[in-house]
């Protein structure tokens, strides 16, 4: 390998080192833009999607994997017509009250009221 470097011209070294930095840059940037793919296509499957409402069951429409797990995040805002009793159906969250300090008055409750749920049991979806 070294006589076959020696019989190579000074202009013949220097452009297969040029081939070889470009070669390796196209790979850097395969390898790049590959890492990129993959992880939009991660961020994708985890992103919960969210459709129209759905007035049979009183919420809306969820899709995906994420959703057949937990009914509710953990940090909840109170919807229109909703009670804690409905909400802890739902939810599966039976202590709601006992929780969140904050709620005096259990049926003082109202939409954009922000609760904290820990569900327990399997919910009702």
């Amino acid at each position: 390998m070294a006589m076959a470097c020696n019989n190579l011209s000074r202009r013949q070294i220097f452009a297969l080192k040029t081939i070889a930095d470009e070669a390796s840059w196209c790979c850097v940037l395969m390898l790049v833009t590959l890492l990129l793919l993959n992880t939009l296509k991660e961020t994708a499957s985890h992103r919960p999607i969210f459709e129209d409402y759905d007035d049979e069951h009183e919420g809306v429409v969820r899709k995906g994997s994420q959703f057949l797990e937990r009914a509710c995040d953990e940090i909840y805002v109170v919807g229109e017509g909703e009670t804690l009793h409905s909400i802890s159906v739902k939810c599966g969250d039976p202590f709601i009250v006992e929780q969140n300090p904050h709620i005096h008055d259990p049926d003082d409750v109202f939409p954009g009221l922000v609760i904290k749920i820990t569900p327990t049991i399997n919910s009702i979806s």
